[in-house]
């Protein structure tokens, strides 16, 4: 499955958590999320840089005052958040449909919240970078386009 194909499926399959997705449709997605989220936070950068370097040098300094954010970092924090929300639940359905491809349940997409970004975060990804299950399984016949 190329990227726009991958692009295109999962948003004309926006909240189907049933069914499987290949390698490719999950991580081609994946890349796009992250390339536009990186894109829409550009004008923030600047001053979410200046903000850790503050609040790093704050520790034990309470008076000094945090920079706060120009128009345009605000811009690009609002407009990164509203695109992380409105993909939230495509990226859940197709992170499930992946687990699904693995033959193992949507509900091992829980383990995200075993110490965030840890141990859960890791098994998830290894589970996720695992081949499709080949032929049809429990959830399904395979992904029509799969590597």
């Amino acid at each position: 499955m190329s990227f726009g194909q991958s692009i295109k499926h999962v948003f004309s399959n926006y909240a189907t958590f049933q069914g499987r997705a290949s390698r490719s449709e999950f991580w081609w997605w994946y890349l796009f999320t992250a390339i536009v989220s990186l894109i829409l936070f550009i004008p923030a950068i600047p001053w979410y840089n200046e903000y850790v370097s503050a609040s790093l040098n704050q520790i034990g300094d309470a008076t000094q005052v945090l920079p706060a954010p120009s128009g345009l970092a605000i811009l690009g924090l609002v407009l990164s958040t509203i695109f992380s929300l409105a993909v939230l639940i495509p990226t859940i359905a197709v992170a499930v449909r992946r687990l699904h491809d693995t033959d193992r349940s949507g509900w091992w997409l829980l383990l995200w919240l075993l110490c965030c970004f840890g141990i859960g975060a890791i098994i998830l990804i290894i589970l996720w970078i695992l081949p499709s299950t080949p032929g049809p399984n429990r959830f399904g016949e395979g992904p029509a386009i799969a590597i």
